[in-house]
C-alpha cells in the first residue's frame, strides 16, 4: 500500500496548487490511498462544504483537520454528513460533532486515518492525546494492521514523543500544524513512519501563509494584528509518501514531496 499525504492547505493559493499538482502527483505515486489536511483551506481559517468537495474531486480520499477546526462556521452544516472528513480524536467526546478517525477500504486492504491534536503550546485544554489514541488503537488493530496518523501539533518533541510512543502500533505519525517542512523522515525500529512535519500547502511568499506585513506589524508593535492569507503569492505544495507492506502495517519506507518555486515541479 501506497500513502500520499499533503499538508495544511492554506487559502485561494493552496486550492490552486491542490487542483493543479495533486492529480499530477497521483499519476506519478500512483499511491492506493490519498490524504489532505484541509484545516486552513477556507480563507485560512477551517474549511466549508465547497472546498471540502473541491480537495475531493482534485483526488483526496480522507480529510484531516487541526486547531482551525471551528474557525468556520459552514462546517456545522455539514461535518456530520462528511464521511471523508476528520477532525481530531481528543476533541471532548459528548460534545463534539463529526468524527476522529475513519476507515477507508482499497480492495481486500484497510487503512485507517487518525487525527489527532497535540497540547503543548497549542492554546487548547484537549484530551491527553496520548491516552486517547491507545484504545483506539488497539481496538483498530483488531480489523488492520494499517493506521495512519495526523498528529496536529505545535513541538517536535511532542511529535516525536508520540511516534515513538505508537512505534510498531501504528504505520505511520506524521505530524502538521507548523507550515514548515522538516527533514527528520525515517522509518523507527518497529516500522512506523515518521516526520516531523509534513509542511504547508498555499502562498510561498507569506509569513508561514499569512500577509508578511501583518506579521512583521506584530513582532514590531506586540499589539493584537488581524492576520490574513497573502493570496499575491506563488504557492508551495508540502507532502510526504509513504510505502506500507499491506499485511503487516509496518512502513517501508517514507519520502518527502517539496514543490514551489526553488523546487519546482516537471512532469516525468
Amino acid at each position: 500500500m501506497r500513502i500520499l499525504f499533503v499538508g495544511d492547505v492554506m487559502g485561494n493559493v493552496g486550492q490552486t496548487a491542490i487542483t493543479t499538482y495533486l492529480p499530477k502527483l497521483k499519476r506519478r505515486y500512483k499511491p492506493q490511498v490519498t490524504i489532505v489536511n484541509g484545516e486552513n483551506a477556507t480563507r485560512g481559517r477551517g474549511i466549508n462544504e465547497a472546498v471540502y468537495k473541491d480537495i475531493l474531486t482534485a483526488g483526496a480520499d480522507v480529510i484531516t483537520m487541526g486547531n482551525h477546526t471551528w474557525d468556520n462556521n459552514e462546517i456545522f452544516d455539514f461535518i456530520n454528513g462528511a464521511k471523508k472528513l476528520v477532525r481530531p480524536l481528543n476533541f471532548p467526546p459528548a460534545t463534539t460533532p463529526g468524527v476522529g478517525y475513519t476507515i477507508v477500504k482499497v480492495n481486500a486492504v484497510k487503512l485507517a486515518v487518525i487525527n489527532l491534536q497535540g497540547n503543548v503550546f497549542m492554546g487548547q485544554n484537549l484530551a491527553d492525546p496520548f491516552t486517547t489514541v491507545q484504545p483506539l488503537v488497539a481496538k483498530l488493530r483488531e480489523e488492520t494492521p494499517n493506521i495512519f496518523v495526523d498528529f496536529h501539533a505545535e513541538t517536535t518533541s511532542e511529535k516525536e514523543a508520540m511516534a515513538w510512543y505508537l512505534d510498531g502500533q501504528v504505520s505511520a505519525v506524521v505530524g502538521t500544524h507548523t507550515h514548515v517542512q522538516t527533514s527528520d523522515e525515517r522509518v523507527l525500529p518497529n516500522g512506523t513512519a515518521f516526520l516531523s512535519d509534513v509542511g504547508f500547502t498555499g502562498p510561498y511568499n507569506g509569513i508561514l501563509g499569512m500577509t508578511r506585513e501583518n506579521v512583521i506589524q506584530r513582532f514590531l508593535e506586540q499589539m493584537p494584528t488581524r492576520f490574513n492569507v497573502q493570496e499575491d503569492s506563488p504557492a508551495v505544495l508540502s507532502g510526504c509518501v509513504i510505502d506500507l507492506d499491506g499485511q503487516s502495517g509496518r512502513a517501508k519506507k517514507i519520502a518527502r514531496i517539496l514543490i514551489n518555486p526553488d523546487h519546482p515541479y516537471f512532469d516525468d
